[in-house]
């Protein structure tokens, strides 16, 4: 893989590798684990409380950095609780986004705010998701009574919401990758870690993701089985199901790429991840290339890649659709650039995903 991002500390923390961490590294990560341990004992003992909003309210999370299948995860809660018979909205808080306060990225009938506004992830998850409205807002609590003021929805999918306490959750499922799971199994910033493993204590439903079956996610089942015995653990994948030539905005049938000699690119935590999805339905990747998660596209990088496309025997580019979110509007290049879209796809534990979920909403 080339990576622009890529460090020998970052490798070993993805790796799983567990180096002693650098003293300065540790210092910060011990006051990291003070912060997170503190703010949990406040909402555990009740001196600070979270707040009921009187429907369904379902969080997808992690206790790790990003790449864990997060937004395809949400846009499977929402249309499981459509068919449920509820009307959803999807709150999240907008990473990186360049409005402020809370926010309404897409109403029932269109999409209102561009991807820079809305963040990245909520408008693409406002494009697969048409006529279920996307708010975004660093105070949950207000974004969620906006929609429920505006939009009369009757629950609630919050995107990345594990961490966040200021609200009453009815069922939290955490999201986790099959493989190396935990990287290092240190905190931040020495390890990927957003909270020590013990929080999945607090998870009702564990999804290990890129596992054909639990057998390829040994390490969550080890975790989740020390720290939440009795926890449903189900396998996921993630599937291609659609796929564009970005330049003119024309389907391609995913099978015509079958045999393309490619150079992918992604902006994402695992561009890995996305290299395998593409092996799987047979395209000869010749390298992938790695940005920093969330990267915004510029004139340069497009350059530089339409160049290295242009090597004897490269068919194009292709990358993912969040990818293509914060590419979309820059001049598009000579070369093909095909961009794929993905979705959740659970191998095992559809029973035990549909009865959480009835289990969540008979709370309310």
């Amino acid at each position: 893989m080339t990576s622009r991002v890529s460090t020998p500390w970052t490798t070993a923390w993805e790796g799983g590798r567990r180096p002693a961490p650098r003293p300065l590294l540790a210092m910060f990560s011990g006051v990291y684990r003070g912060v997170v341990t503190t703010h949990r004992w406040l909402y555990r003992t009740g001196v600070r409380r979270a707040r009921a909003v009187g429907c369904p309210v379902v969080s997808i999370g992690n206790i790790t950095v990003g790449g864990t299948g997060k937004t395809p995860a949400v846009e499977l809660a929402v249309r499981t609780l459509a068919g449920l018979g509820y009307q959803p909205a999807v709150v999240s808080r907008g990473y990186r986004r360049r409005s402020r306060g809370v926010q309404i990225v897409a109403d029932a009938a269109s999409i209102r705010l561009e991807p820079e506004d809305a963040g990245d992830e909520p408008f693409l998850l406002a494009r697969r998701l048409p006529g279920i409205p996307v708010v975004v807002g660093a105070n949950r609590a207000e974004a969620v009574q906006l929609a429920r003021d505006r939009f009369g929805i009757t629950a609630v999918v919050l995107d990345d919401g594990f961490q966040h306490h200021t609200l009453v959750k009815d069922l939290e499922i955490v999201m986790a990758r099959a493989r190396n799971p935990w990287g290092n199994r240190h905190l931040l910033p020495s390890g990927p870690l957003r909270e020590p493993l013990g929080a999945l204590a607090r998870a009702d439903l564990v999804v290990a993701a890129g596992a054909q079956s639990l057998e390829d996610a040994p390490d969550v089942v080890d975790a989740v089985r020390r720290y939440r015995p009795g926890c449903p653990i189900l396998a996921a994948r993630y599937v291609p199901i659609e796929c564009w030539e970005a330049q003119r905005v024309r389907p391609v049938p995913l099978a015509q790429l079958a045999g393309a000699r490619l150079i992918a690119f992604a902006g994402i935590a695992s561009p890995l991840g996305f290299q395998a999805t593409l092996e799987e339905v047979g395209v000869h990747v010749e390298t992938t290339i790695g940005f920093r998660d969330h990267h915004w596209y510029t004139e340069r990088d497009l350059t530089a890649l339409e160049a290295q496309a242009a090597a004897p025997g490269i068919d194009g580019l292709v990358t993912t659709e969040k990818d293509w979110v914060r590419l979309r509007t820059l001049r598009p290049g000579r070369r093909p650039l095909y961009v794929v879209s993905v979705r959740l796809d659970l191998l095992s534990g559809q029973a035990e995903w549909l009865h959480a979920f009835e289990q969540a909403c008979r709370k309310r």
